[in-house]
């Protein structure tokens, strides 16, 4: 199955469980692996899926508003990039850089395209 995968996309966005965490934005990484639905490429990039508008399109959704849950914020990820480009399944891992003594935590969820 073909793919196109971004890593770590640095992104910046209001969340956290508590208000002082939601006080000020935080910067996220975020990994995107998109499976391809089977196609004709002819080296043209209306054939695939553009990388660039992708990562435009997330760091705006994390742009707006403001969540607790960095589950919410990966659910609201792999919803648009499903209902946007032509992927029959997306993965997101979503990092978050906030307990002391870890590197980071993260939630990984994977979501496939449904038809109605």
């Amino acid at each position: 199955m073909d793919q196109i995968i971004i890593s770590q996309l640095g992104i910046s966005t209001y969340i956290g469980a508590t208000a002082d965490e939601r006080r000020k934005p935080q910067r996220l990484r975020v990994s995107i692996t998109m499976e391809l639905a089977a196609r004709v490429l002819d080296d043209k990039l209306e054939n695939t899926v553009d990388y660039a508008a992708v990562s435009g399109v997330v760091k705006a959704l994390a742009a707006t508003g403001e969540r607790l849950l960095i589950e919410t914020l990966a659910e609201e990820i792999a919803a648009t990039l499903l209902s946007s480009y032509p992927i029959r399944a997306v993965e997101i891992e979503l990092r978050k850089y906030i307990l002391p003594d870890t590197e980071f935590v993260a939630v990984r969820i994977r979501r496939c395209f449904s038809k109605g």
